[in-house]
């Protein structure tokens, strides 16, 4: 049996940089090898301290500030945030839990100047993720990036080509692919012993309320950088009462839910299938519902992705049940299948595989009976910092590759959706009817609308093209969804320029 360690052992040998253009990682060609001025980093014996920053601070920042002070020899020693508010509580917390003081930095750009800091770990915004992960990389620090690594699929062959040409290890936030429970599911199901794959599902049902409007636009607190927090995105003044969080319902920084909760599943349904490439198609039906707000991301919307090997669907439900769930009991109130609402679904000629997020993947018949169980945790963090010391990419269970092929298909399901057209539930189902699977989850979809008392038969709904992608090219056989694969970047928030 060929294990993922060795597959990815196998993987990391080919050489990252042949790997880059015939998989069609990002429709577009990677920027050129560059002659890095770095030495290759030396292999780190267990005893040696690794220094490590963390950017973004506010939620997920915290937790790579924890778990990576937990591991034996890795210290934070800088804290960084463009939130002069938020950066001051937590370092003040720091130096008050650990009894050590900790630098800070306002502005990440001062913080990859440091020689001493070996790694940086990213928790900012996703329309930062790829563009920090590259400086840092050209900076001379390995990277642990949050999901999505990248904003665009056109910012992907600039990771790929950082992590290849500064020799860096990159690691992407997706810990499920550290966890015992779903690499022992995966390569049990993926032996033929619930027989064929054919589909695999992700799903987040999620409760996702209004996010409202503001009643003046404006730009954050005052203790914030509103425009390093904007960086590379659009200067846009904010429309919504709330900066932090609500920027994955904005286009222009998020990528909605099916990028932000979403691509965990994506990348468990793409591991399980065997898809290391696009898909030879994609589409998407949904829309934003049930209220208006200053958002623009779906929080409605059934993915499909058309793979040779077996199907992806991707579905977003942010409205509760019912519409009396909404009245009564929104965050309790979700609907669920096969009694899951955040979940990977590996459906087989046999049974089904269901991998949550959690510590354990349960292997059930076709009637609903357990299998078998697998269980047991993991820990990302350990894993990149193990890969950090060895020096050798094929130790990470989540490389850069990864990342930016699953949050690539992510992207293509929100282009698909951005380049749609009004229509009604008659259409959507036509539009879904190529395939059963995809029929049957914009059916339910539709069910779900209508239960909380959404209209359906007018043009209410979003129904995106069915976007073929050219695997020459790698380019959509589409002009309109061509135009949003990459954007420009903000000056100076651009991606450096190979020299």
């Amino acid at each position: 049996m060929t294990t993922r360690r060795a597959f990815i052992k196998t993987t990391a040998a080919t050489g990252l940089a042949a790997s880059l253009p015939g998989l069609g990682t990002a429709m577009a060609s990677p920027p050129p090898a560059t002659t890095t001025t770095l030495a290759r980093p030396r292999p780190m014996n267990a005893n040696e301290e690794i220094r490590c920053a963390v950017i973004g601070l506010r939620g997920r920042g915290n937790n790579h500030v924890d778990a990576l002070e937990r591991l034996p020899h890795v210290n934070v020693v800088a804290l960084c945030d463009c939130d002069r508010a938020i950066l001051d509580s937590r370092a003040e917390a720091f130096e008050k839990g650990r009894g050590r003081s900790i630098d800070t930095f306002v502005d990440y750009r001062r913080l990859l100047e440091r020689e001493d800091i070996h790694c940086i770990a990213i928790a900012t915004p996703n329309h930062w993720h790829a563009l920090m992960a590259v400086e840092g990389c050209r900076a001379g620090k390995d990277v642990y990036v949050e999901k999505p690594v990248s904003h665009s699929i056109g910012e992907g062959p600039h990771l790929l080509a950082a992590a290849r040409d500064e020799m860096r290890i990159v690691q992407t936030g997706t810990q499920s692919r550290s966890a015992k429970a779903i690499i022992e599911g995966i390569a049990w199901v993926r032996e033929g012993n619930l027989g064929d794959i054919v589909l695999a599902r992700g799903l987040c049902y999620k409760p996702r309320q209004s996010i409202g409007c503001a009643q003046a636009p404006h730009e954050g607190p005052g203790s914030l950088d509103f425009d390093l927090w904007t960086g590379p995105a659009a200067m846009e003044p904010l429309r919504r009462p709330n900066l932090h969080y609500d920027w994955h319902w904005d286009t222009n920084t998020g990528n909605g839910d099916i990028g932000n909760q979403g691509v965990h599943q994506v990348d468990v349904c793409r591991w399980a299938i065997g898809a290391r490439a696009m898909p030879r198609r994609v589409a998407s039906i949904g829309g934003r519902l049930g209220y208006q707000d200053c958002g623009n991301t779906p929080n409605t919307q059934v993915a499909f992705f058309d793979y040779a090997a077996a199907p992806i669907i991707f579905e977003v439900r942010g409205l509760p049940r019912d519409k009396d769930a909404q009245r009564t009991n929104w965050g309790g109130g979700m609907d669920s299948y096969m009694g899951q609402r955040i979940a990977a679904l590996i459906h087989c000629t046999n049974g089904t595989l269901v991998v949550t997020h959690g510590r354990t993947c349960d292997a059930l018949d076709l009637e609903g009976n357990l299998v078998k169980r697998f269980e047991g945790g993991g820990d990302h963090f350990a894993n990149f910092v193990e890969a950090v010391r060895s020096r050798d990419p094929g130790d990470l269970n989540a490389g850069i590759l990864e990342g930016v092929l699953s949050s690539d298909l992510c992207h293509l399901a929100n282009i698909s959706h951005q380049v749609g057209a009004p229509g009604d539930a008659k259409a959507a189902l036509a539009h879904a009817q190529p395939d059963d699977h995809f029929a049957e989850a914009a059916e339910r979809m539709l069910q779900h609308l209508q239960r909380n008392e959404i209209d359906c038969n007018g043009d209410v709904l979003t129904i995106g093209p069915w976007l073929e992608i050219d695997p020459i090219r790698e380019r959509f056989m589409n002009d309109e969804a061509n135009m949003l694969v990459a954007r420009d970047g903000r000056p100076p928030y651009t991606f450096p320029t190979p020299s």
